[in-house]
């Protein structure tokens, strides 16, 4: 047995165990130890790829992505177009409440784009699933007006299926088996009703609006009022109740009910007020106008600039003026453009198609004559397909979230017009100053209301009138005339007084100069304008003629910037017989046809037209197929050359139904590859009297044309593009008929609520 050994406590015995510096690393954070709800906002805007990106990192993720729907209905398909591989996709996103993927879904089904939906029967079919997705969307749409009617509209197909029949119908049926929450859809549906000219449907158009009202859909409470406005005018009393129903819609945020208000109170009209208070009325509504900034533009579309939006305005003015759109059109073409541009990217090659895209949907709002997809694309010198036209359509609405309509100068102009009358050249002169600030950016600072009381100032004092601006003018705007002065100077500034900016071939852009030159404008665009320093003089303001500010300097840049949004270089003739690039931004097909050419040449120009891709019964073009296409007014000389077609966008149609079976004069059927085809290109004997869009670049076969009809092609691609010009082909100088006739018919449809 033995003791322990105790040892002593002395240094020499006994030592502490060195210290050891023990280092506390952090607690690694990642991803996934985030909160659910942090994860969540994350998650929410993303594009839809990256979800599913994310989707694969983790099971967590996995998890969090498949059994909450927010994730979904907040994924952002921006630029991503419905197709077989991301259908499933596409649905799960629409069925969780995403207004984007609702649209395109609904959108690619009526006109069977991306899914590529065959065999027979495809029109009820693709009718159907179209009609859920658009009666989802429309679900969704709580911010704007019924919008779905634009798409379904007539005309329609009378010979077989018709997608939009069977879209109609389906929703029909739906609103039949339960009509709660469907006042939306009830106001759609009458809107194409109303369409037709039987009057028993029209009849029924009015039985949908009143049980939409009832359903709460403001707009087509609106839409019954000024149906009934006319009964309601002969009698003082009836007209009294009518009167306080527009206040109350008015009231609610309808901005028809709005204008019409305005409209009432300023012209007197306004039983049961007092002059003092309807003018306040109608001061309140000019004073809740805010300005529309554009600025922001040039922040999201990193390679634009003013002239570029410069040009694209310009040739949409031609477009209008061509077409014989109304100014509100053009007005509303161009607010969809700016607020597109301030939410996505354009491709500096897609401006054009994101401007015809959005002349086609405003077109369809506001006018019992619409502008077609395919005409749509032929105004644009088949730089774009009918694909791509469809798609962007479906971008436009997506990231507009409907919001079609919202105020312009326009609306307030016609308050002011209603207001104090004017002599024709004045108003004239009125609407022309209105559609010139379109042009320019710089003067979105100010409001539309403002801008339209300015203009209002602006013309009158041009017109040498001795009190412009009167205390009525005053009291119903809130705009004093000191209050307008540095509008009204800028105004002038921007429209007369500086340079009109100018292409790289040194042709001005006056499109809205030319558009009021005609003599229904009273030629009033060819009217001397008094210079900027006799504008301050008369208003008594001590102020020298600033310098002019061209908005672009740098010739080089236009010219790249003014390339052919399809990447192809069109060849054109000019009069000095030197072959020159004319590689434009914007084109424009100018040539017309006389009525003996036309039934000539009708196989020819068929072709054109149907080369562009559609769905089954799509009747828009239905006129266009028997010749019924508007083109512009002017008359050029047109040399007709052979292309490839292999070098046309008209070989990339996604619907083979529309194609005209590959068939030539002599009845044999032709390879793709061996199709015939044209090229029309014009000369332009006077290029400083256009705006500078005037080139056509039409392919039509040539059979009809051609001596031999079996006689092979002779393609473009094969010769030098040295020689291309030099060698004389086959000319024959031709003008097409402006057949159609465009009748514009202001209606009464949905607005959006300020």
């Amino acid at each position: 047995f033995s003791f322990p050994v105790v040892h002593c406590r002395c240094s020499r015995c006994f030592s502490f165990p060195s210290k050891r510096r023990i280092i506390k690393r952090p607690r690694v954070l990642t991803f996934l130890n985030l909160p659910e709800d942090v994860l969540f906002h994350i998650l929410k805007g993303l594009p839809a790829a990256d979800i599913l990106s994310v989707r694969a990192v983790h099971s967590h993720l996995k998890y969090l992505v498949d059994n909450h729907s927010s994730v979904w209905a907040h994924a952002s398909f921006q630029d991503l177009w419905p197709s077989p591989d991301n259908l499933r996709m596409f649905e799960r996103a629409a069925e969780s409440g995403n207004f984007e993927a609702a649209v395109k879904l609904s959108l690619a089904y009526l006109y069977n784009e991306g899914l590529s939906i065959t065999g027979h029967g495809r029109a009820e079919v693709n009718g159907i699933k179209a009609s859920h997705y658009f009666s989802l969307a429309e679900h969704l749409n709580v911010c704007a007006v019924p919008f779905i009617w634009l798409f379904i509209r007539p005309p329609w197909s009378f010979s077989g299926s018709c997608c939009k029949a069977v879209v109609y119908e389906s929703l029909k049926a739906e609103c039949q088996l339960d009509k709660a929450q469907k006042g939306s859809i009830l106001h759609s549906l009458a809107k194409v009703l109303n369409f037709f000219e039987d009057e028993g449907k029209k009849k029924e158009s009015l039985e949908m609006l009143e049980e939409s009202s009832k359903q709460g859909c403001l707009i087509s409470s609106y839409l019954l009022w000024e149906n009934n406005r006319k009964a309601a005018m002969s009698d003082p009393g009836r007209y009294l109740q009518s009167f306080r129903k527009l206040r109350d819609y008015a009231a609610k945020g309808c901005w028809e009910a709005q204008i019409a208000l305005a409209k009432a109170c300023g012209n007197g009209n306004q039983l049961g007020l007092e002059a003092k208070s309807s003018r306040e009325m109608v001061s309140q509504i000019f004073q809740a106008s805010l300005p529309i900034s554009k600025q922001s533009i040039f922040t999201v579309q990193k390679g634009m600039n003013e002239i570029m939006r410069y040009i694209l305005v310009d040739w949409l003015v031609e477009v209008a003026t061509m077409k014989d759109f109304s100014s509100l059109c053009l007005h509303m073409t161009v607010g969809c453009v700016d607020r597109y541009l301030k939410l996505r990217p354009v491709p500096r090659a897609r401006l054009q198609l994101l401007g015809i895209a959005c002349m086609v949907i405003c077109t369809r709002f506001i006018s019992k004559e619409m502008l077609t997809i395919r005409e749509a694309v032929w105004l644009t010198d088949n730089s774009y397909k009918y694909e791509e036209l469809v798609r962007m359509m479906g971008e436009i609405i997506s990231a507009l979230e409907g919001k079609i309509r919202i105020p312009t100068i326009l609306d307030y102009k016609e308050v002011l017009s209603s207001i104090v009358s004017l002599e024709r050249r004045t108003l004239h002169l009125y609407s022309f100053i209105c559609e010139l600030s379109l042009l320019n950016t710089s003067l979105s600072v100010y409001s539309p209301a403002r801008l339209a009381a300015a203009a209002l100032l602006l013309a009158k004092m041009l017109h040498g009138q001795a009190h412009p601006w009167t205390s009525q003018l005053s009291e119903c705007t809130g705009f004093s005339q000191e209050d307008l002065l540095p509008c009204v100077l800028s105004l002038h500034q921007k429209c007369f007084h500086d340079d009109v900016p100018k292409d790289y071939r040194q042709v001005s852009l006056m499109a809205v100069k030319q558009r009021f030159e005609d003599e229904r404008y009273e030629e009033i665009g060819k009217e001397q304008i008094m210079s900027y320093s006799q504008l301050c003089s008369l208003l008594g303001v001590k102020q020298e003629d600033p310098e002019p500010s061209p908005l672009h300097r740098n010739v080089v840049e236009i010219q790249t910037f003014l390339s052919s949004p399809s990447g192809k270089r069109a060849k054109r003739r000019r009069e000095d017989s030197i072959q020159d690039d004319r590689g434009s931004f914007v084109t424009t097909p100018t040539a017309e046809l006389s009525s003996q050419e036309e039934s000539l040449l009708d196989n020819f120009l068929d072709w054109s037209l149907d080369s562009c891709s559609g769905y089954e019964g799509d009747q828009e073009s239905e006129g266009e197929r028997e010749g019924d296409v508007t083109s512009p007014s002017g008359i050029l000389d047109v040399t007709v050359l052979y292309l490839d077609p292999a070098e046309h966008c008209g070989q990339d149609s996604s619907d083979e139904d529309s194609l005209p079976g590959e068939w030539d004069g002599s009845g044999a059927p032709h390879r793709e590859g061996e199709l015939p085809g044209a090229y029309l290109t014009p000369r332009n004997p006077n290029p400083e009297g256009s705006s500078g869009y005037s080139s056509v670049n039409t392919a039509s076969p040539i059979s009809s044309v051609e001596g031999s009809p079996g006689a092979p092609p002779k393609p473009t691609s094969a010769l030098p593009h040295g020689n291309a010009m030099n060698r004389e082909p086959h000319r024959r100088q031709v003008k097409r008929k402006n057949m159609a006739e465009h009748t514009e018919e202001r209606l009464n449809l949905g607005f959006l609520s300020l």
